[in-house]
């Protein structure tokens, strides 16, 4: 079993930062791409930032100059710094990641349960 479990998640003010936290456990044999997205009410996931196991990023425009996405492979954890937040940025953020199990020969995508950010005007 993997689980991928988000924090870092609640109520902020215009212009201010939130750290989201996601770390993945248990059969790991290797992760590829790790992530974050996010649905706001009535409207469909998208994508905010993700970062391939070679160190690519790839981020929403957005969210460019303001979020950064950073990954501790040793503990399999993704992090997204969100800054200067604006009241659009509400949503429930989910963190995905491209794992390995041990004695499965392919990625599979993982998903976290989500974590609430509210930004307040």
């Amino acid at each position: 079993q993997v689980q991928l479990v988000e924090s870092g998640g609640g109520l902020v003010q215009a212009g201010g930062s939130l750290k989201l936290s996601c770390v993945a456990s248990g059969s790991i044999f290797s992760i590829n791409a790790m992530g974050w997205y996010r649905q706001a009410p009535g409207k469909q996931r998208v994508l905010v930032a993700t970062l391939t196991g070679g160190g690519s990023t790839n981020y929403a425009d957005s969210v460019k100059g303001r979020f950064t996405i950073s990954r501790d492979n040793a503990r399999n954890t993704v992090t997204l710094q969100m800054n200067n937040l604006k009241p659009e940025d509400t949503a429930v953020y989910y963190c995905t990641a491209a794992i390995k199990r041990f004695g499965i020969d392919r990625y599979i995508d993982y998903w976290g349960q989500g974590t609430q950010v509210t930004v307040s005007s």
